[in-house]
């Protein structure tokens, strides 16, 4: 259990592949203008890196080492080619809203480098749970930046969900304020840049206040254990 605690806070937090190892930035810089895009692209990226993950794992005991980067890529092609043509059947408009950053998740380094550096190394259900955890982390950043960009350049939320989750969806808009002229800065690609600025900037600060308070837990434990030993 203590493993899987651990991959879990390797994808959500401590090795987010967003906000730490700043992998797959284009499609995420890209795609962002809304939540909707964001977890579409987060939902493809995550259903490939668990496809791809458990599929190493699987063949990682009969690919030789010489080849083992050309077979992994391959296998993700794989994978990024059936979402590619489900998301053209089921959900067109997403798919087009996402264009070219779908097939480009074939050379998105976080799925790549985690086939490599876990899944080939690893049974099954770890490989799976390691790609689970960091297609979540990854999805979740998509939307927090998406979300972010749309209220601010539109004060809407959720805009555009029946691309993704049909008619059903269509009236699941939230207006937070109306605006006649849309704040550009934050519609366009500089503001995706700062958006991920404020957003990796938050993370340290919330990492560097625990490990204060960690440090600081740790000094009174040791002055508690002095005394009593005293």
């Amino acid at each position: 259990m203590s493993e899987y605690k651990t991959l879990a806070a390797d994808g959500m937090w401590d090795n987010n592949p967003a906000l730490v190892q700043l992998l797959g930035l284009c499609p995420l810089l890209a795609v962002t203008a809304t939540v909707i895009n964001g977890l579409g692209l987060g939902l493809a990226t995550l259903a490939v890196l668990v496809g791809s993950n458990v599929t190493v794992s699987l063949v990682r005991n009969i690919v030789r080492n010489e080849i083992r980067i050309p077979i992994f890529v391959m296998v993700i092609a794989s994978f990024v080619t059936i979402i590619q043509l489900l998301m053209n059947a089921f959900t067109y408009e997403l798919y087009l809203a996402l264009g070219i950053f779908i097939p480009l998740i074939v050379t998105n380094c976080a799925i790549i480098g985690r086939a490599e550096a876990f899944a080939s190394k690893n049974g099954v259900l770890p490989a799976a749970f390691d790609g689970v955890m960091m297609g979540l982390g990854f999805t979740v950043v998509l939307m927090l930046l998406g979300g972010m960009r749309e209220l601010l350049g539109a004060g809407t939320l959720l805009s555009g969900a029946d691309r993704l989750f049909g008619p059903v969806a269509q009236n699941w808009t939230i207006t937070v304020y109306v605006t006649e002229h849309p704040f550009l800065l934050a519609i366009l690609p500089p503001g995706a840049f700062i958006g991920m600025g404020l957003l990796i900037a938050a993370k340290n600060a919330i990492d560097q206040r625990l490990t204060a308070r960690q440090t600081k837990q740790q000094k009174q434990v040791t002055r508690i254990r002095v005394t009593a030993e005293n």
